[in-house]
Order: structure tokens, then sequence, then C-alpha cells
């Protein structure tokens, strides 16, 4: 039997419903919450509970959720978020989930040793002294082990319950309708207010995830943790509800104001009062000294941060966190040695409304995407609950302190930036793909709902049929410049033959194809089919290949010189021209083929214009080209040929305004030529890309045209040919 199945050894009432009980009504209870009935009134202190229990309420609903959704392990809020939203949220709120419930336990033995040195003021030692032995001797408990702290912890109970019983005896034999009356309404002292208020409750109330945290020594997480987490909040709430109607009806409000141990003073047996307050903040401390620990080594085995690996292991069967627990020791005792309780539950307030709203966007986030794998067996969750709970923990975070709020913001922002820049792995699935995926899956439909992209928002959709790309890695790299990070790009490659064994093959191309994308660092993706011909298998792939508005809509081919494909080649052409695609067709001399694919000749880049056929659309690409940064420094030629010189000036103001409307930045050159081909080659026999216009051939002129093509390029580097569907339009 594992350690980790020996751990699994508490049920819902003594693993989640005592320790998160013990943690709520602890030492806010009995030494702050008179103070904050008197300065915020009755109807002003029922409203924080009421706002404390709504946001712990919807982070209980989140919390059961995710917790029934997957295999809970050690961890609490840290091991469900970081399954939810990754390991980069997952990890930096492990953090400060570590450090809020570190501090807690400092928080919690400060209000011992008030309490203590309240109830014996002859007891003249140095309240740090006191609190470093308590500190001790909680570790020593822990140190021995979670099951004979579990097992404290009733007794804890049934003293917590007689001092509770106590007090509302002697509160309500003093109880006067005119002590009601005085103490609805707020009376704040000067730098206090409702949200100061609010900040030095809400500690009282962070116990739900006490549970939680033991999830991995749990013997069904997924059910104890929902249980005992609402129960406990119901029944809390409850008393909390009953002691504020109590105090408001004390007959001073000075009792309130200016006696930290009201609770006592106002009890029918205060000894049972001392007993509470002695019991709830060692519970208290001793959950969160438990809890602490477990969380670290959680992190620790995930290997998110280096230097915590050391805290990964654990001692015994159970696996208990002592190395942790020596930390979490050292954490407390620097807070105690601050020995304020007023400036440490603020701290806390804030640690752990950031938990609790990233522990809410992880719901939320699970819910909105719709997940198949989303399949938690608590019903009464909705991802509006928590995104509500998100949403309010973030507005009581800037309402308490701005300040504060900000910073907590930025360590976490902090923590998050060094997770991520490291780039880890993590061993598990997270709702990140799932929330890309549904983002995605709405602009599509979106998209689809128009009947055709306004010229406005073209972009280039690129299909490069590339094959296996390694061989003809010129067409994927022209494909990525053409791109240009504006639009898509997808590397074709069509298995021609029967497809009885083409499955494996096809599966093994694809592999090659997004190997070959991750060599060449191409935002890409593999796009390969089988067909009976070469012919059947582009044209399925121009047609099918995409979704709605993301199909290619610009393809991209190499020149064939075979006189055996020729005709089959401009036959293939003539059918993804008649598809409504833009074409171009890439060509380029044995010199470029044999170079680097990614050189950069030099020389300009020139488009030769013949009219609005195919002109606009070069003249976008030819932008596009020089758009990428190793090529940005080649100058963009818009040339034309006219018959005599009478025709120079009119053209030149004709391309210099169609350049300007176009908003490209073009140097406009026009020559006098008889002989169109043989002007094209003396200008662009040493530019860097030339850029013409293509119609493709009718059936039985193939051989023509390729020699016509032959002629014009001949001596010139790469030329990309380019027909259009008139898609592309130069004013949008």
């Amino acid at each position: 039997m594992s350690a980790q199945t020996k751990g699994n050894r508490f049920g819902t009432f003594g693993g989640v419903f005592t320790p998160c009980t013990l943690t709520i009504l602890g030492v806010i209870m009995f030494l702050r919450y008179g103070e904050v009935v008197g300065q915020a009134g009755l109807l002003d202190a029922i409203l924080i509970l009421v706002g404390a229990k709504l946001i712990t309420t919807l982070t209980a609903l989140s919390l059961s959720a995710i917790a029934t959704n997957t295999k809970v392990r050690g961890g609490g809020a840290y091991f469900l978020i970081s399954r939810s939203l990754g390991v980069e949220f997952g990890g930096s709120i492990g953090i400060v989930f570590f450090l809020a419930q570190a501090v807690s336990v400092a928080m919690y033995i400060i209000g011992f040793t008030e309490a203590l040195q309240s109830t014996m003021p002859l007891l003249e030692l140095d309240p740090r002294a006191i609190a470093t032995f308590v500190n001790a001797l909680i570790l020593l408990c822990v140190w021995v082990g979670a099951g004979w702290a579990i097992k404290v912890q009733y007794f804890i109970l049934v003293a917590l319950g007689l001092a509770i019983v106590s007090f509302a005896l002697g509160a309500g034999s003093q109880f006067t309708i005119s002590g009601l009356e005085a103490n609805l309404l707020p009376d704040f002292r000067e730098g206090s207010g409702f949200f100061v208020m609010f900040a030095l409750f809400f500690p009282a109330v962070t116990g739900v995830m006490a549970g939680a945290n033991m999830s991995g020594d749990l013997k069904d997480p997924s059910r104890a943790i929902p249980s005992g987490t609402l129960s406990s909040i119901l029944v809390t709430g409850l008393v909390y509800l009953g002691m504020a109607v109590l105090l408001a009806g004390l007959p001073e409000r000075s009792m309130l104001l200016d006696d930290p141990m009201v609770v006592r003073s106002a009890s029918l047996f205060p000894i049972l009062i001392t007993v509470g307050v002695f019991a709830a903040t060692l519970s208290s401390a001793l959950g969160s000294m438990m809890g602490a620990p477990r969380i670290l080594q959680a992190v620790a085995r995930d290997h998110i941060f280096p230097s915590l690996n050391y805290f990964a292991k654990g001692s015994g069967k159970a696996a208990e966190p002592r190395r942790a627990t020596l930390l979490t020791f050292v954490l407390a005792q620097a807070g105690i040695l601050l020995g304020d309780l007023d400036l440490i539950a603020p701290i806390i307030t804030m640690f752990f409304m950031v938990t609790y709203g990233y522990l809410n966007l992880a719901t939320f986030y699970e819910g909105w995407t719709r997940n198949p794998s989303y399949r938690p067996t608590f019903r009464f969750s909705h991802w509006s609950l928590s995104l509500a709970g998100a949403v309010a923990c973030a507005a009581v975070m800037v309402l308490i302190s701005p300040l504060a709020a900000t910073l907590a913001l930025v360590l976490m922002g902090l923590l998050h930036w060094s997770i991520a820049r490291r780039e880890l792995e993590a061993g598990w699935g997270d709702v990140r793909l799932g929330a890309l995926f549904e983002r995605t899956r709405r602009a599509l439909l979106k998209l689809e709902l128009e009947d055709q992209l306004h010229p406005k928002n073209w972009r280039p959709n690129v299909l490069a049929l590339s094959g296996g790309a390694h061989a003809r890695g010129h067409l994927a790299v022209y494909g990525h410049l053409l791109a240009a990070d504006r639009g898509l790009l997808s590397l074709g490659q069509v298995i021609a033959g029967s497809s009885e064994w083409h499955r494996d093959r096809v599966n093994a191309q694809e592999r090659v194809l997004r190997n070959f994308i991750q060599e060449e660092q191409l935002d890409a993706f593999a796009a390969v089919t089988m067909a009976p011909t070469l012919r059947d298998g582009i044209t399925s792939l121009v047609a099918c290949h995409g979704l709605g508005a993301m199909r290619p809509n610009l393809i991209l081919t190499g020149w064939s010189e075979d006189p055996e494909r020729r005709a089959a080649f401009w036959d293939t052409v003539r059918t993804v021209d008649t598809l409504g695609r833009d074409i171009v067709v890439l060509c380029e001399s044995e010199v470029d083929l044999e170079d680097d694919k990614w050189h950069v000749p030099s020389g300009p880049i020139d488009v030769w214009w013949r009219g609005q056929a195919n002109g606009p659309l070069m003249l976008l690409l030819a932008h596009l080209l020089q758009a990428d940064a190793a090529w940005r420094d080649k100058p963009l030629r818009l040339m034309r040929i006219v018959p005599n010189e009478e025709a120079v000036e009119e053209t030149r103001q004709h391309l210099q305004q169609l350049a300007l409307v176009a908003r490209v930045n073009a140097e406009v050159r026009i020559i006098v030529a008889a002989d169109p081909m043989s002007a094209i080659r003396r200008m662009s026999v040493a530019s860097a890309v030339v850029f013409l216009g293509m119609e493709p051939p009718e059936a039985g002129e193939e051989d023509a045209y390729f020699q016509r093509i032959e002629n014009l390029t001949d001596g010139m580097g790469t030329v990309l040919l380019v027909s259009s569907s008139g898609r592309a339009v130069l004013e949008a």
C-alpha cells in the first residue's frame, strides 16, 4: 500500500467539517467581533457578514465543482487551480496560498497570546516570548502527525460549542431593546470605516479551505469537500449572525469598543470562554500549520520551482511534510515578531482574496469552455456564479486597499512570469486549451455569419503545395513570408495512389511536416491528404482544407518543367482558378534553389503593373513581403511598360496616385519599350523578387505558354506569377 493511500483516512466530519468550523470560529470571533459590531453597528455588521459569507459560499461552490470533477490529491486549492488554469497560475497561487496559511498561524497564535494575557494579567512575560513558545508547541503537535492532530480537534470542537452556549446564555440575559436600537447604526472611529472592518473580519471566514488543504488525507475528497465545507459555512454563518445580534443588544456600546474580551465579559461562565478562546486559537493555528506544509509539498512535487524541490519529500508511512512544516514554523515566527493582529489580518485577507479569486476563475473557465471532460458530480454550480465570485473578490480587494491589491497582483504577476519564462511542461491537462478552443469556435461561427469578408479584412490564407517540404523548402519559406504574420499558412502534401495502405503513411508524413515546421520555426499547419491522382488531391485540399473564413484563399505552387506533367499542372491551376482562389506560381533559377532557403537575394522588389486584373494582389503581396524584417530594406518598385514617351507622364501620375491610395511606399518607374519581354528581363535581371501577372493558359496551349514564360524569366532570379480572384482591393 502506497504512502498516499495510507494517508487517505479521514472522513467528512473529521477531515473537513471540523477543521473548517474550528478555523472559522476562531480568534476573530472571540477577540475582534465585538469591535466590528461596535464600530459598524448591527446593520453594517450583518452586511459585512453576508458579504464575506457570500464570497466564501461562491468560492465553496466553485471548490465543490472542481473537487468533484477530478481525482483530488494533496495540495488543496493549489492542486485544483493548477489542474484547471495550468502550471503558471497554479504555481503562483500555490506560493501565495502557502504564505497566507503560514502567516495565519502567526495570527492565531497572537490571538491566543492576547487572550492569555487578558485572562492572566499578572503574567508579565513578553508576548512575543509566549507566542514563540506556543508556536513551538504547535510545531511539536503537527510533527507527531495529522492523525493525532485531527483527533485533538474533536475535543476542541466540544470546548468551542460550550463557549458559544455560555456566551449566548450570558449575553441573552443582558440583552436590551434600547441597546439594540443604539447599536444599529455605525460609529466608526477615526481612520476606520466599513471596508476597514471588513478587512479585519474577513480572516474569520477564510477557514473554508481548511478541509480542502487536507485533500491528500481524505478518504473520499470529492464527497467530503463539498458537503463538509458547505455545511460548515452554514453553521458558522448562523453562529456569527446570532452573536452579532446578542452583542448589539448589550446595554453599553463602550463594552464593544473598549473591551477586546467582551465575549468573555458577557458570558454566563467566563471560564468557558477562556477555554474556548484557547481552544479556537490553538486549533486554528494547528489547522493552518497542518495545511500550509501540504500545499508547499504539493508545489514542490510538481517541480515548478527547483529551489523548492527539497520540500517534496515526505516522512513516514503517511509522507508527512516535515521539511515544509519547519519552513511554516519559521514564517509563522516572522509574523509573530510583528506582534500586531490588526496588521496581520489585512495581509491575510489579500492573500486569501487572491486565492479565492483564482479558484473562482478556474471554475468559471471550466464551465464556460464547456470541455466534455468537465463533468462535476456537484450540480449546484454555474460558470456565472464562479465569475461573480471572482469579480467580487477583485472588487473587495480594491475597495479594502487599492495599494495592497496592486502589490498582491504584482506579486502574482512576478511569480507567473518566473514560471512562464522557463516554459515548463506540466504532466497534466488544463483548461487553457479548452478556453482557446471555445474562443476560436465562437470567432469562426461569427465569421461564418458574414456572407463574404469585406475587402478591408482581406488576409492571405496561404496553402503552399510544398509536398514533403524538405525538397521544396523555398515554397514553405515564401508561404511564410507572404502570410506575413497576418494570415495563415498551411503546408500541403498529396499522396497519390490506392488508399488501402496510405493511412500510416499519411500520419507519418504529417509528423514529418510538423517537424519541418518546428525546425524552421514557421507559423504553419500541416495538411496531408491521399487521393487517386495528384490533381484530385490538390483539388480536395483547396476545396476542403480549413473552416469557413479560414479556408485558404491563396494557393502557392512551384513551377513545373517536366514536359510530361505540364498539361496536368496547368489543368490543376485552371481547376483552382475556377474555385475562386488566388494563385501564385513560384519560379526560381537553379542558383536560387541551391541557396539557403532563407537567403535574401540582393536587389529590389519589382511589381510589373499591367492593370487591375492581377495588379492589386501583386502590390499587396509585395508589400507583405517587404514587411518581413529581413526584407525591410528592399526598395519596392512599381513598374509599367508604355509604347511611347507621350504616355509616360500620365502613366506615372496614375501609378503614383495608385500607390498613394494603396498606402504603399513604392518607387514608380515607367519604361518605354516596344518589346515588353526584353524590357522586363533587362530591368529586373538583378532584382530580388519579380511579381508578374498571369492568366492560366487554355487547354492545349500549355506548351506555348510554358515557352513564353521560360523566355521571359530566362536569366532572372525569383519570379512570382500571380493570378488574382479579384478579392484583394487596394482602396480598402
